[in-house]
C-alpha cells in the first residue's frame, strides 16, 4: 500500500522505521549509569598486596588513603572492604587506633558487615588485654562448700 501524499510505502515497515529512529535518538542522548562505588585502583592494589605476601603494607596504606581522599573530594562512595583492608594494614604496622577507626567506618558504611566487624573488634580488644583474654577463657573457680563443724548447730 502506498501513501497518496508521498507515494511511499506505509504500514509495518514505516512504523518500524519510526520506532527504530526514535530508539536511536533516545539512546544516543542517554548517559551511562554512574557506578555505585568508585573502585579506582583498589582491586589492583589488593592484588599487589597479596602477591607480595603483605610485604608492602606501608605503601598500600598510602595508596588506599589517597584513594579515600580522592573519593571524598569527588563525592563518590568508596567500595565495601576498603576500610576493612586498611584496618588490616594498620594493625599489621601496629597502629591499633587507626585500625579500630577503619573497622568502625566499615561497620558504619556497610551495616551488613557489622557482625564480622564486631567479631574482629572483640578479638582485637581481647588480644590487646592479656588479663582479660585469660579470664575470658578460664572456667569460673569452683565454689568451696565447707561442712559445719561437729557439734555445731
Amino acid at each position: 500500500m502506498t501513501s497518496a501524499f508521498t507515494g511511499q510505502a506505509t504500514g509495518r515497515r514505516g512504523a518500524m522505521f519510526v520506532v527504530a529512529a526514535l530508539c536511536g535518538l533516545f539512546t544516543a542522548c542517554a548517559q551511562p549509569p554512574k557506578p555505585l562505588y568508585q573502585w579506582n585502583g583498589y582491586q589492583s592494589n589488593l592484588y599487589e598486596y597479596f602477591k607480595a605476601s603483605g610485604a608492602n603494607a606501608g605503601e598500600q596504606i598510602n595508596k588506599l588513603e589517597a584513594q579515600l581522599v580522592k573519593n571524598k573530594a569527588a563525592n563518590e562512595a568508596s567500595p565495601p572492604g576498603l576500610h576493612g583492608h586498611l584496618a588490616l594494614l594498620y594493625a599489621k604496622v601496629g597502629n591499633d587506633n587507626a585500625a579500630r577507626a577503619h573497622l568502625e567506618a566499615e561497620r558504619a558504611l556497610f551495616p551488613e558487615s557489622a557482625a564480622y566487624v564486631d567479631l574482629l573488634l572483640k578479638k582485637r580488644s581481647a588480644a590487646t588485654q592479656p588479663g582479660a583474654a585469660a579470664s575470658a577463657t578460664a572456667p569460673p573457680p569452683a565454689a568451696t562448700v565447707t561442712a559445719p563443724a561437729a557439734g555445731a548447730r
